[in-house]
């Protein structure tokens, strides 16, 4: 049960197989929201002031039952997994940005040219309820731990384990499933999407990062 994936500069879309309940806190349709599709809006750095009311503008720009997130990452450079485990299938796909990483329990001063973010988007065909969906996040957002760390980012403040800004969208059919932890199907199916994703996503990262610390130093 796979998503389809399209790039449309500055747009990356998630169509999904059928309306499916996404569960995010993403500026655009947060909460428990029903939605065709998850969309990535890149922006420029620049545009992410403090004063801009990006919720706002992203909103006007969506097409009706989506998700929508934000990111200064190129969304060229999206990766994804997939993973079936019983039946039971879990597909991811993320733009990975870590200019604003964080070692989780001790903030970084704020700078304004550190937008970086990671934007995940997951859909299962497990059919949960809120609960399980609720409990099937939180196994995404341990893997995606998981892969950032594999990164070894070091930080003044410890190893990076996101960023500041990270936001995840997981998409279900509505169900009866009551449990998705790490003894389930579905919580290994989709804990192994993500974070094969992510450890890709993230050293695809570091390998750009210093790519590009090396061109800078040459000019």
């Amino acid at each position: 049960m796979r998503a389809t994936v399209t790039l449309d500069r500055p747009w990356l879309r998630m169509d999904l197989p059928r309306e499916m309940r996404v569960l995010s806190w993403a500026p655009h349709g947060a909460g428990y929201t029903p939605a065709n599709a998850i969309l990535w809006r890149e922006v420029r750095n620049a545009d992410l002031t403090p004063e801009f009311d990006a919720e706002a503008w992203l909103s006007q720009q969506m097409p009706m039952r989506s998700v929508g997130m934000l990111t200064s990452r190129d969304v060229g450079t999206w990766a994804e997994a997939f993973a079936e485990v019983e039946g039971i299938t879990a597909h991811c796909v993320a733009t990975v940005g870590l200019s604003n990483a964080e070692a989780v329990g001790r903030r970084l001063p704020y700078h304004s040219a550190d937008y970086g973010t990671i934007n995940i988007g997951l859909s299962t065909n497990a059919a949960l309820t809120e609960a399980a969906q609720l409990e099937a996040m939180s196994i995404a957002v341990q893997a995606r731990t998981a892969g950032v760390m594999a990164a070894g980012l070091e930080l003044a403040t410890g190893l990076a384990t996101g960023t500041g800004t990270d936001c995840v969208a997981l998409a279900c059919l509505p169900g009866k499933d009551r449990y998705a932890g790490l003894h389930t199907p579905v919580g290994e199916a989709v804990g192994a999407a993500v974070r094969d994703c992510l450890t890709r996503a993230a050293q695809g990262w570091v390998v750009w990062r210093d790519a590009e610390r090396a061109k800078r130093a040459k000019t």
